[in-house]
């Protein structure tokens, strides 16, 4: 790829299809009907254009997405292709372009702080405004062929590193200390060490690894697992504890490697564990091969939750299951550019499940003084069921 280019053929192609996609959802009255967007936030960036830049993506209702850049200013001159200092310039440009302003410009309210809404307003006086952060979530839920080859690639790079976990413990070593050397292997497999994810409220750092008593610890953030942390600014997985025979450690480490990521959850144990916490983890991988062979387009989201709990009520597990002291009220939740992206698998969500979605479904367990049990992978769903791009093996081994 030249130096300077903003995007390769193959990607032009790829984006390509992405604003189609958003340029079909325009048309539905559920988002407002705008008559273009204006894209800003760091993932939708990337997903409108297949890199990460400061400045916007205007989509109009029909033709070529035009993107104006503010940093960085290296690619050259294209059509459409604009240089911009502030957004206030896009009005003019778009005037020279011979394009009118939009009746209704789509803004993503959810996404951007309340002065780049209000500005941004102002760029376009006369436009009526549409908060279209759904219409984007929509688009991205469904992925393109492209895009699932990426998330592959990305479970295949977080096996190879999953492969190695045995060999990194080291008897009285911490949690922390553990993670440490879990995200050293994942940066030396090409990990971006960075996780984009979903919620203003929502933050985490490579992963969680959380040990014996410390998966029962609470958090704030809508994760299925909590996790103390090891400081009250981010109240989230390892504490820095000693890890002890006769616990479980959960592995729930990040697997992002080219701007998408694959969501994946594994438990080693330390030295052996009761019965009650085998038969939970059993339970998570039931739950996995019930969905893995029922789950087809068309299906309504909540159903996934149901049938789970079916399960988890059939074996008495219900007072374990999402949680123990603290529980989470779904087991799953969309992934792609972001962590807990949309879908949510949860009990009340009545979406339909859609082809090409990726969704990573998570039945975990906390059994108070052992820890964590459970398996999560990540699946793409297809017409015949779900097709796991997390492969590798669910079983408890023992790390002693």
């Amino acid at each position: 790829m030249e130096q300077n280019r903003f995007m390769s053929p193959e990607m032009k192609e790829e984006t390509g299809r992405r604003i189609e996609a958003l340029q079909r959802l325009m048309k539905d009255s559920a988002y407002g009907e705008p008559s273009a967007l204006l894209i800003g936030s760091n993932a939708n960036l990337f997903y409108a254009s297949g890199r990460f830049f400061r400045g916007y993506v205007y989509v109009p209702a029909q033709g070529e997405a035009i993107y104006f850049l503010i940093r960085p200013t290296v690619f050259g001159e294209a059509p459409n292709i604009r240089y911009i200092r502030k957004p206030e310039m896009i009005g003019d440009l778009l005037n020279e372009m011979n394009l009118k302003l939009p009746e209704a410009i789509g803004l993503e309210e959810d996404e951007l702080s309340y002065s780049d809404i209000t500005r941004l307003r102002k760029c376009f006086p006369e436009s009526k405004v549409v908060n279209v952060s759904a219409l984007l979530r929509r688009g991205r839920m469904v992925k393109t062929p492209y895009e699932i080859a990426e998330m592959k690639k990305d479970g295949l790079h977080q096996a190879a590193v999953y492969h190695k976990i045995p060999g990194l413990y080291k008897p009285d070593m911490t949690d922390l200390e553990f993670q440490i050397e879990i995200e050293h292997e994942l940066r030396l497999e090409g990990c971006l060490g960075y996780i984009r994810t979903a919620g203003n409220l929502m933050e985490i750092n490579m992963g969680s690894v959380v040990n014996g008593n410390n998966a029962d610890a609470p958090s704030p953030y809508d994760f299925s697992m909590g996790g103390a942390g090891v400081d009250p600014s981010l109240p989230v997985g390892a504490d820095g504890s000693i890890m002890h025979n006769g616990t479980t450690v959960m592995v729930d480490m990040n697997g992002s490697f080219n701007g998408y990521q694959t969501d994946m959850t594994r438990v080693w144990s330390i030295g052996e564990i009761p019965p009650l916490a085998m038969k939970a983890h059993e339970c998570s991988r039931r739950i996995l091969r019930e969905l893995e062979q029922s789950v087809r387009p068309g299906m309504e989201i909540c159903e996934l939750y149901k049938r789970s709990i079916a399960i988890v009520e059939e074996e008495g597990l219900e007072k374990y299951f999402m949680g123990h002291r603290q529980q989470a009220g779904f087991i799953g939740h969309g992934v792609g550019i972001e962590l807990n992206e949309q879908p949510p698998i949860t009990g009340r969500n009545r979406q339909q499940v859609l082809e090409n979605m990726t969704l990573a479904i998570e039945p975990k367990f906390v059994i108070p003084g052992v820890g964590a049990v459970g398996v999560e992978n990540t699946y793409v769903v297809r017409k015949e069921g779900l097709e796991c791009i997390t492969p590798f093996p669910e079983e408890i081994e023992n790390l002693l």
